[in-house]
């Protein structure tokens, strides 16, 4: 269990950086940048994915392209909501983006609907709309809902297009690794863009940054691996845990050390989420 604890401490601190990154001056644009390429190489090095796979993509490599896209695109704006909405929120609403994935498997990938994962669907629903509510101590006059929807629903696309390519025969980790590639590529083009346009300066704060967040993140995906390897006959367990695990850290993180308000709605929506993640975690597989 030791590892799912891992996993679960580098998803709350990639967020705590994100949350910290305005306050420090750092340019969170060059920070996701260098986090790809610190993921490229590490999931090169540490996963060895099978490269010689992805002759099975096919026609997906549309989805490849996709993924390395929206992947880097989706990080800024999980930055956005970190900063506007707080850890809290946000981190229920990426953790809750299983219910969308779960809407998926049941019409495009023809899983079963069993009577408990819709119940848990419908209790992870109305915890969406709850943590979606702006406390009132938030301040007025900021839509901060929708980053908070674009991270609930773009985490939901990245499972899907992950789902499709794994369809074609081609392995998850082969699949992350060209998506890192990708992203990289595209986010260097940019800041290299900002750069010679006088926008944006490359700085070694922001690259050191980078590195780190490139390493939790990495993190939080190896250690997620490695747990499935380690309970390979306990996928409902580490799955329960590391999702209900990101939500409860992620509460504590955001109430206890950065004071953020959350309402009698936010702390229902809190307690529906982790009951709705256990009630599709143990559902019987139909």
């Amino acid at each position: 269990m030791h590892l799912i604890g891992l996993s679960v401490l580098c998803s709350v601190l990639v967020s705590v950086l994100l949350k910290i990154a305005p306050r420090k001056r750092l340019d969170v644009a060059q920070m996701v940048t260098w986090n790809y390429l610190v993921a490229a190489v590490l999931c090169a090095l540490l996963l060895r994915p099978d490269l010689g796979s992805l002759r099975s993509a096919g026609g997906h490599w549309w989805v490849l392209l996709g993924l390395g896209v929206l992947l880097p695109s989706l990080f800024l704006v999980l930055a956005s909501a970190v900063r506007q909405a707080g850890i809290v929120r946000t981190d229920v609403a990426q953790r809750l983006s299983l219910l969308l994935s779960l809407v998926a498997a049941f019409t495009v990938f023809g899983e079963t609907a069993s009577v408990v994962k819709l119940v848990g669907l419908a209790l992870g629903m109305v915890a969406v709309a709850g943590i979606l509510a702006r406390p009132a101590s938030a301040g007025n006059g900021r839509m901060v809902w929708m980053p908070l929807l674009t991270v609930w629903v773009g985490f939901a696309c990245v499972d899907v297009l992950l789902k499709l390519v794994a369809q074609s025969g081609t392995p998850s980790m082969a699949s992350l690794q060209v998506a890192f590639v990708l992203a990289f590529v595209l986010m260097a083009g940019w800041q290299v863009t900002r750069h010679a346009r006088g926008t944006a300066r490359l700085d070694r704060s922001s690259f050191a940054a980078g590195l780190l967040l490139g390493l939790l993140n990495f993190g939080n995906i190896v250690f997620y691996v490695r747990a499935h390897q380690a309970l390979p006959e306990s996928p409902a367990v580490v799955f329960a845990a590391m999702n209900i695990g990101v939500v409860v850290l992620g509460t504590l993180v955001g109430v206890a050390v950065f004071r953020e308000p959350t309402s009698r709605w936010n702390r229902l929506a809190i307690a529906l989420a982790i009951l709705a993640i256990a009630l599709i975690a143990y559902a019987p597989r139909g």
